[in-house]
C-alpha cells in the first residue's frame, strides 16, 4: 500500500508514522505471528497456544477471546485480524469430535492466506511439565530437521518451509555463542512429526571451547499431518520475489577466475620481455665463457694508466 492508495489522510504525525511503519519496505520487518483460539477449544490446545506464544515473544500476538471461524472454509476473519495486528503468520487452535486437538499453522501474502496446514496433537507436554530453567525471552532458536520426508514429500517440504518461516525469528548480522540458547528439533517418522525443544547448556571443558549439553525444556509435541491448503506455484513464486534495489548487481570482472575451493586467480597481460637485457647481479660464476673472453680481450687492449713521478 502506497501513500496514494490510502482512503483517509493521517491527521496527526503519530498516525502518519504508524501508517509509514506498515508501508512496504525494501528490507521488511521481522514477521509477527498471531495465535487465535477457535469457537471450541480443549485445554491441550489452550496450553499449546500459550507455550508457543512464550517461544515467539515478543514477535507474537495472543488473542484470548474465542473466535468462531473455520479457516479452511472462510479466511476473511483471519485476513481481518492479520491486517489489524500487522501479522503475516498465524496459528489457529480448535477442537471437535472429528478433528480433536487441532492446530492450523499458516502465513499471509499481501494480507491474504498464502498457505496453511492442519496438525493434530496426539501427545503434548508443556513448559510447566519440565521443572527446569527456561530460555530468555526473544532468544533466536536453532532449527534442526530430521527425516527423509522433509526432502522427498511435497507436503512435508512445504511444511518445513512454513515451520522455518514461523520459528526463525529476527534476521541478525552476527551471533555470539552465549546467545544460542534454544534448539527446536523436528523429526518426520512413520507419518508423524515430532517437535522437541531444548535449552543449550555451556559447561566447562578445560579449554577455550565449552562443552555443550542439551536439556529438554518443552513444549514437546507429537503431530500428525491432516488437511493442507497450498498456494499455486505461480502465487508462491510471486511471494518469493525481491525488489530490484535489494538484489546485488553482479558485475563480471575480466581476467578473474575462481576454483572449486573458492580461491581467486587473476591473469595479468604484459609485453614480451627481452631477458638478455635483464639487469641481474654481476657475479663471475654466472658469466658465460664467451662473455668472459671478450671482457679479457678488451681489458688487454685498453691503455693502462701510468704513474708519473
Amino acid at each position: 500500500m502506497t501513500h496514494l492508495d490510502r482512503v483517509t489522510k493521517p491527521k496527526t504525525k503519530r498516525a502518519k508514522r504508524f501508517l509509514e511503519k506498515r508501508d512496504p519496505k525494501i528490507v521488511e520487518n521481522t514477521k509477527n505471528a498471531m495465535l487465535i483460539k477457535g469457537g471450541n477449544t480443549s485445554e491441550i490446545v489452550t496450553r499449546a497456544l500459550k507455550d508457543i506464544y512464550s517461544l515467539k515473544k515478543p514477535n507474537a500476538v495472543l488473542y484470548k477471546k474465542k473466535n468462531i471461524t473455520r479457516p479452511f472454509e472462510d479466511q476473511t476473519s483471519l485476513e481481518f485480524f492479520s491486517k489489524k495486528s500487522d501479522c503475516s503468520l498465524f496459528m489457529f487452535g480448535s477442537h471437535n469430535k472429528k478433528r480433536p486437538h487441532n492446530l492450523i499453522i499458516g502465513r499471509m501474502f499481501d494480507y491474504h492466506v498464502l498457505d496453511m496446514m492442519e496438525l493434530g496433537i496426539e501427545r503434548f507436554r508443556g513448559l510447566s511439565d519440565f521443572k527446569n530453567s527456561k530460555s530468555a525471552e526473544g532468544s533466536k532458536p536453532m532449527l534442526v530437521f530430521a527425516g527423509d520426508s522433509f526432502e522427498m514429500d511435497n507436503d512435508h517440504k512445504r511444511l518445513k518451509n512454513l515451520l522455518i518461516d514461523f520459528f526463525r525469528g529476527p534476521t541478525v548480522p552476527c551471533i555470539r555463542l552465549g546467545g544460542l540458547e534454544v534448539v527446536l528439533h523436528f523429526t518426520a517418522f512413520m507419518g508423524k512429526i515430532f517437535m522437541r525443544s531444548y535449552k543449550v547448556l555451556l559447561k566447562k571443558s578445560g579449554c577455550r571451547t565449552p562443552r555443550i549439553e542439551l536439556e529438554e525444556m518443552g513444549p514437546a509435541f507429537d503431530f500428525v499431518l491432516r488437511r493442507t491448503h497450498l498456494a499455486s506455484d505461480d502465487l508462491y513464486k510471486k511471494s518469493l520475489q525481491q525488489p530490484k534495489a535489494l538484489k546485488a548487481k553482479k558485475t563480471k570482472k575480466k581476467n578473474i577466475s575462481q576454483d572449486v575451493f573458492g580461491t581467486r586467480y587473476g591473469r595479468i597481460h604484459m609485453e614480451k620481455q627481452d631477458l638478455s637485457k635483464l639487469q641481474t647481479r654481476k657475479m663471475k660464476g654466472l658469466k658465460r665463457k664467451g662473455e668472459k673472453r671478450v671482457e679479457d680481450d678488451e681489458a688487454e687492449s685498453s691503455p693502462k694508466n701510468l704513474k708519473v713521478e
